[in-house]
């Protein structure tokens, strides 16, 4: 890597794995430290040095260096010896005595010359708070007096009364900038950017409010619904991210989205809130209380779904951020979840479904569908339970059609005294001396309280009828995560990481190579939750909680 380079690429490297420790070291924090972290700040004060049509603001609400004390296992040390590995810079010494509770990282454009003839580049400004502007001015100058000593053209020049250091360097038109570094100190902030354009366009959103973020009437919706005692955020504009990556947004409902982490006794809540100006009503009413359909869901899933009202889904707002992402990203839902959502395609083909029309229209009420491991099979066993409605009869009905089509018997038994409907396939084998029919159970579903309940497995059913395990519902792991999540919510997915994994990196090879990316977080990763919690006319807010261990 170019040293001229690498200073920049390190610092955006640093914010993201300085993310990393606050995650993964919340378990120390909450059980062992005694040390406890700085307040965090209330909003991210450099907002007034990005643009309010910046596609993506990331920022770290509090002082780095007070999560060294997370961090038992040597995750801070390490982030900070990559981090300045190829530079001569001294952490201890020349950041931290005037680092101060903020670290802010913008992409300000798409392209910084906005030419897209001589190729395109991001704009990316790096805003950190200090405490002592004085200290700070020098570690600048000390940085690009080393930069020049390794062969960097410096410039000093003054904009609108603020002292600017950058590289004037040769480049080619393929490399376009990419060795630049820029940096400034504004008030009570050091800027470091990729071009001394970003630089100067970042002074000049101070001196005219009414063009940088905190002006913008999405960003402060959004800040508004920012939890109390947020250690990060990352704010979005859609569409100038689809613009940044290439893509039209398409059906845009929402404009805009605010991402904040929030520490949780039991591990981290990542909260997201998306913004739109068309009001859009909710469709299904929240819950108060756990979907009692997961009471027929055993313990043992590795991945459960539970909520209320399928028969509206694509209508809800949901449904709608759904085909927003889908159709933006992929140009289509079915090619999302053709990419995505394997297991889906498998059985519609499988069972010649067409799942909105022949299962969410009659599912009015509660459900739950789970995945549970099979012994004996590399394929999962599932568990599909409704909460009976008018609309069942005729859905049965229909399942029964589809299943003869395929050539499948329905036919009744009973099973520990309970009568049953099984989907099975007859096939015909012979010997030497007889022929003989071999029944395989394609599926299986009965009728108890309120709920009918369909499982893949007689197994399966088997265990669910005798009790044999206790109920997800009843699962401490489960209920650890639920309470993690407001009420009332639109139901949860919920997911144990090491049940699953397996199955999750079958059906998604790209997830192995999240996994590495992400191995600090993986490595702790006990179970994770998502849910949809809050819906107003212009906002649909949820969360994903992670329940991390030692």
């Amino acid at each position: 890597m170019n040293s001229q380079r690498s200073f920049f690429g390190f610092f955006v490297a640093g914010v993201i794995a300085v993310l990393l420790i606050v995650i993964t070291g919340f378990y120390w924090f909450f059980v062992k430290s005694p040390v406890k972290l700085s307040t965090p700040i209330n909003q991210p004060g450099a907002a007034i040095f990005v643009s309010k049509v910046s596609p993506a603001m990331v920022s770290l609400l509090v002082n780095p260096e007070g999560l060294q004390s997370l961090g038992q296992q040597g995750e801070f040390s390490q982030i900070k010896n990559s981090l300045f590995a190829k530079t001569k810079i001294d952490f201890s010494k020349d950041i931290k005595p005037w680092l101060s509770n903020e670290i802010t990282l913008a992409v300000t454009s798409e392209d910084i010359d906005h030419d897209p003839k001589n190729g395109l580049q991001p704009g990316y400004l790096m805003a950190l708070a200090t405490d002592n502007p004085e200290k700070s001015q020098e570690f600048v100058e000390l940085l690009f007096s080393q930069r020049a000593l390794a062969g960097a053209n410096l410039q000093v020049k003054q904009y609108k009364g603020v002292k600017l250091l950058y590289d004037n360097q040769e480049i080619t038109t393929s490399e376009k900038n990419q060795n630049s570094l820029a940096a400034a100190v504004v008030d009570k902030f050091v800027l470091f950017a990729n071009n001394p354009k970003v630089i100067r366009e970042a002074i000049t959103n101070v001196q005219v409010p009414n063009l940088n973020l905190e002006s913008s009437p999405d960003y402060q919706k959004a800040i508004q619904e920012l939890p109390k005692n947020a250690l990060a955020l990352a704010f979005f504009n859609l569409s100038e991210i689809a613009q940044w990556q290439g893509l039209e947004l398409l059906e845009p409902t929402y404009n805009s989205q605010i991402i904040s982490l929030v520490l949780k006794p039991q591990g981290l809540l990542a909260e997201s809130t998306f913004l739109t100006t068309s009001p859009i009503e909710a469709v299904s009413k929240p819950q108060t209380k756990p979907v009692g359909a997961l009471e027929y869901i055993p313990e043992s899933a590795g991945l459960a779904i539970a909520g209320t009202n399928l028969s509206n889904l694509t209508n809800s707002n949901l449904g709608k951020l759904w085909q927003q992402g889908t159709k933006t990203i992929y140009g289509s839902q079915q090619e999302a979840i053709t990419r995505w959502l394997k297991p889906l395609v498998e059985v519609q083909k499988q069972w010649g479904l067409n799942l909105s029309e022949d299962i969410f229209n009659w599912v009015t009420g509660e459900y739950a569908l789970a995945i549970l491991r099979n012994p004996e099979n590399i394929h999962p066993n599932w568990v599909f339970v409704v909460e009976k409605s008018p609309q069942l009869a005729s859905g049965l009905k229909n399942l029964d059609r589809i299943a003869n089509e395929k050539g499948l018997n329905s036919s009744s038994v009973t099973l520990n005294n309970q009568k049953i409907t099984a989907w099975t396939e007859l096939t015909a084998t012979e010997n030497q001396t007889s022929v003989n029919v071999e029944t395989k159970v394609k599926g299986v579903h009965t009728s108890i309280n309120n709920y009918e309940i369909f499982t893949s497995d007689l197994g399966v059913m088997e265990k669910i009828l005798t009790h044999q395990e206790q109920p997800l519902i009843e699962n401490s792991n489960f209920q650890d995560n639920i309470v993690a999540i407001p009420q009332p919510n639109q139901g949860y997915v919920y997911i144990d990481w090491k049940k699953s994994q397996d199955f999750l990196e079958r059906q998604q090879p790209l997830l192995e190579f999240v996994e590495v990316l992400g191995k600090p977080l993986f490595d702790h990763l006990r179970s994770l939750t998502i849910s949809s919690y809050e819906e107003r006319p212009e906002i649909l807010k949820g969360g994903v909680f992670l329940r991390l261990q030692p």
